[in-house]
């Protein structure tokens, strides 16, 4: 597949390259929709196996950007960046010389895209990037930004969760209810101290063990390998580490009523979440659930305002809600029904 052929699957939009060789920056910016606003999506920097593997991830998760922000009803398009990151020891470059060469890239397109943070990426990382343009948001309280958005992610899963039990197992409670967490970093070990409050078992797991042992030690949980979180028998199965958890492999595995996490680009391909649906369990679709992270930041935009960032963050609920009594009654995969209304909102926009 060319690149122009990558675009019109997705439905670009425009895509740009930067490569410093003083820095040792290669990194793609994508911005996939802009006519509810400019593109606001996070930087992620990993070690990537193949330059097209960098494109297909950025290309991906930009349109989902423009599908939460739209769902979420916020003033933005969808946007993202990778930072391919190098391949070499941290002490052969200069990290802060890197990302603040990322700020002038950022600062060249004009305002079109604005950055924050991702997988690989944080406050530090963002606060580089502010000192070559303002086109970003994340930042730290004393600098009018709203810090970490892990919180807020997590806030907007666990309402999403509580919806999902509602439409599926007919409770209003999550006490009791058995949810595995795959994933307990920011985001994860966020959600876990939500759902341990809201009175729910939790099985946990994270390829690095001193997450998961913090998240079983504060929140009574089980661990179990993260490849086989997916198996285990429980009436929630949340995501919450990279994308593509829910597969041709695992779905047949799956032992859960309803999949709800935080993860991006959960589904590794359409049919996966029809094959869920037939299956009879609910899936949330990602970008729907997991929006209280972009509501945050975008917040910053506008001027930082936390509870209003939780009043609309606590609406996730009825969103999810709303597409799970749908793809009940239409008997259509939820993944469907939310692309349905992402077109109707940005079939409305200028």
């Amino acid at each position: 597949m060319t690149v122009f052929d990558g675009m019109a699957q997705y439905g670009y939009g425009d895509l740009h390259f930067v490569r410093d060789e003083r820095t040792k920056l290669r990194a793609i910016v994508a911005i996939h929709d802009t006519r509810r606003g400019p593109a606001l999506g996070g930087c992620r920097c990993l070690v990537y196996a193949t330059e097209e593997a960098a494109l297909a991830d950025v290309s991906r998760l930009a349109r989902a950007m423009t599908f939460k922000a739209a769902l979420a009803g916020l003033p933005h398009g969808g946007g993202k960046s990778v930072i391919l990151a190098p391949d070499v020891e941290p002490d052969h470059y200069d990290r802060e010389a890197l990302f603040m060469r990322f700020g002038e890239f950022v600062e060249a397109l004009g305002g079109r895209y604005i950055s924050a943070e991702d997988s690989g990426t944080g406050l530090t990382e963002m606060e580089l990037i502010r000192t070559k343009t303002k086109h970003v948001v994340g930042l730290r309280a004393e600098n009018g930004g709203s810090g970490d958005p892990s919180p807020f992610t997590a806030l907007g899963v666990r309402r999403g969760i509580e919806a999902c039990v509602e439409v599926a197992l007919g409770k209003k409670s999550l006490a009791g209810i058995h949810v595995a967490v795959q994933g307990v970093g920011n985001v994860g070990y966020n959600l876990c101290k939500e759902l341990h409050r809201a009175g729910a078992k939790l099985t946990v797991s994270d390829v690095r063990d001193a997450l998961a042992e913090r998240a079983a030690r504060e929140f009574n949980a089980e661990i179990v390998p993260a490849s086989e979180t997916h198996r285990i028998t429980c009436d929630v199965y949340a995501p919450c580490a990279l994308g593509g958890a829910i597969n041709d492999r695992t779905v047949p595995q799956l032992r859960c009523t309803i999949v709800a996490g935080a993860a991006n680009n959960q589904l590794a391909s359409d049919e996966n979440g029809v094959a869920l649906h037939a299956r009879g369990i609910l899936y949330a679709p990602d970008y729907a659930i997991n929006a209280g992270g972009l509501i945050n930041v975008a917040q910053e935009v506008a001027g930082y305002d936390a509870e209003k960032s939780k009043l609309r963050t606590l609406k996730i609920y009825d969103t999810i809600h709303g597409i799970a009594e749908r793809s009940k009654h239409q008997n259509t995969p939820p993944h469907r029904v939310a692309d349905a209304m992402v077109a109707e909102i940005l079939a409305s926009s200028p």
